[in-house]
């Protein structure tokens, strides 16, 4: 079955794409008869809300700045806001709020809690404004009009058969050892990332070729609290020392850039070789780390290209045309199924780093 679904809403009220088995069968079958919010048209010049969350990685902070630009160059008024550093969900409750006030057309929103939104998204459906959900998917509300995000599941995917590629480029045979993280329990792509990742992963785990050393395989106990660097690193160190005094590891999965460098520095810290870790987001710092054959992976997930595609809805929102959508079926938020458009991520190693970022600016100079 392809990829996208949201698994378990009913069942545990938490969002995640595609599933296998019977989970994948009971949640993609079917899809919406809604097909977005009726197209009317307004204003060139009208405002564009965008509420994002709060400053915890590169690409949000890219975001902001290419939707404060990018609108502006389009016609549109913008209203870009962050919420604040505790990434708090009253923040951004407040500000969508605000934007329905003022009388935003269109509100982007990625989502700090995406289950905690949906009486600011019935606010703003109400006042009549359309609301597109970026990047994170809003849960729980049939009032979400549409979806634009990279396609998250695969992402978990790419993750899962890269730290299985490295483990085997270190060593060709098995049974490997590793340990998994995913993210914060409030945004709903940790879910999708991790149940992307499982689906390759599991399958292994099950034949005993590869091992999950301290046993903590349920998602719960691998949450990692505000995607913050600071957790997964105390994390690490905790598995360490419980499971690691004369054990290998030979692999971590990691869900972004930011925790993969966590681990990393808690392995080193305790004088360990460093073992096979992938990341996303393509930090910087993380890009330079794989140049360095130290993080052994990152997903490359272009934020221009979703800003520019997130504005082109937008556009067509304000001709009074219906937005581009590649998705009709596969994005269940427990509601109804959003229209979506989605982008494909691409897996980067230190192999083919020049190639996946020949047109970046910031990171093609770091290939060299």
């Amino acid at each position: 079955m392809r990829r996208g679904i949201i698994r378990g809403i009913a069942a545990i009220g938490a969002v995640a794409l595609l599933g296998l088995g019977t989970a994948c069968s009971n949640e993609r079958e079917g899809s919406s008869s809604d097909k977005g919010a009726a197209a009317k048209g307004f204003a060139k010049d009208s405002l564009i809300g965008v509420a994002l969350p709060a400053k915890t990685s590169e690409n949000w902070v890219l975001a902001g700045d290419l939707f404060t630009n990018g609108l502006k160059d389009a016609g549109f008024k913008a209203d870009v806001q962050y919420a604040g550093a505790s990434t708090t969900v009253a923040d951004q409750q407040a500000q969508i709020s605000s934007m329905v006030t003022k009388g935003a057309k269109v509100i982007v929103i990625g989502a700090t809690d995406a289950s905690q939104l949906s009486t600011q998204v019935a606010a703003a459906k109400q006042a009549g404004a359309t609301v597109i959900a970026y990047d994170r998917l809003i849960t729980n509300t049939p009032d979400l009009d549409y979806y634009i995000a990279f396609d998250n599941y695969k992402v978990g995917q790419l993750q899962g058969q890269a730290l299985i590629d490295g483990m085997k480029a270190k060593k060709p045979k098995g049974p490997w050892t590793i340990e998994l993280f995913s993210g914060s329990p409030d945004d709903n792509n940790s879910k999708v990332f991790f149940d992307g990742a499982m689906n390759v992963l599991q399958p292994l785990i099950d034949k005993g070729d590869i091992v999950v050393g301290s046993g903590q395989k349920d998602i719960k106990q691998t949450a990692i609290q505000g995607w913050k660097a600071e957790n997964a690193q105390s994390r690490m160190d905790g598995l360490l020392t419980s499971t690691y005094g004369s054990k290998k590891l030979d692999g971590v999965l990691s869900p972004n850039d930011t925790l993969a460098r966590a681990i990393i520095t808690s392995v080193k810290g305790a004088g360990k070789p460093v073992p096979v870790v992938t990341g996303q987001d393509s930090e910087v710092e993380s890009v330079k780390s794989i140049m360095a054959g130290e993080q052994y992976s990152t997903i490359n997930k272009d934020t221009r290209k979703l800003v520019a595609e997130t504005i082109n809805m937008v556009t067509s929102l304000q001709k009074g045309d219906k937005p581009q959508i590649n998705d009709t079926k596969s994005y269940n938020n427990g509601s109804k199924v959003i229209p979506s458009y989605l982008l494909p991520p691409v897996i980067v190693t230190k192999e083919n780093a020049a190639e996946a970022y020949a047109n970046d600016p910031k990171l093609s100079p770091l290939t060299k």
